[in-house]
């Protein structure tokens, strides 16, 4: 096996290849990936779901790997910039600005929902592709009955999503360390529990002595 090889086996299971369908909320989880926020405004502009929600703080992230990218600005905030930008009405978009994990994105935002009466039955939540996995077993959790239908911006494969954008040994070590959880955070009741193939398994353990390690548990 090659770092190549163990990559992509790593990547093509975090994607769930869910299709979309018309939804009450695209809810979009902070993230350090522009392409998100571009993305998630198509989505609506494409009337997929009436309302737009963004959460996530990211300022309090003490991994180095995840550090406060947006000068000061929170992760929901700068991605709401960009949905206006994109031409999103601000009175369509709500905005959670606490949330420092994927459970507090659920957590936090849910009493925004409800206070404005929005259902939540359909779901369509957009993350980065390495992390459908982990927000769909995470969001299964805190929102049980709800219809969680992931997507993220579509490239082709890992070396298209790092193209002129991530540094691949960054990414690399983002995913063995979600990859992780997803193995570990079942127990802890922090995600639903999923099935991990066994050469998916052994991609992440060869990706681990080859020393893509900063982000593990």
């Amino acid at each position: 096996m090659t770092n190549e090889q163990a990559t992509a086996l790593v990547w093509e299971y975090m994607l769930l290849h869910h299709q979309l369908e018309k939804a009450d909320i695209i809810f979009v989880l902070g993230s350090l990936d522009e392409r998100v926020a571009h993305y998630a405004a198509e989505l609506w502009k494409s009337n997929w779901a009436p309302w737009l929600v963004f959460s996530g703080d990211g300022r309090q992230h003490s991994d180095e790997l995840l550090k406060d990218a947006y000068g000061g600005r929170t992760e929901a905030d700068h991605m709401m910039a960009i949905a206006v930008a994109s031409g999103v009405p601000k009175e369509h978009i709500i905005v959670e600005n606490r949330a420092n994990n994927s459970g507090e994105n659920y957590q936090f935002t849910e009493p925004l929902l409800t206070a404005r009466g929005i259902a939540r039955n359909m779901v369509i939540i957009v993350q980065k592709p390495y992390m459908e996995r982990r927000a769909y077993a995470t969001g299964k959790i805190h929102w049980p009955n709800s219809q969680l239908i992931v997507t993220s911006p579509p490239v082709a494969g890992f070396d298209a999503y790092i193209k002129n954008a991530f540094d691949p040994d960054l990414i690399r070590n983002i995913m063995v360390g979600d990859l992780q959880r997803i193995k570990e955070y079942p127990t802890k009741g922090f995600q639903i529990p999923q099935a991990i193939p066994d050469d998916v398994w052994a991609a992440y353990e060869y990706l681990v002595a080859a020393g893509y390690t900063k982000r593990l548990l």
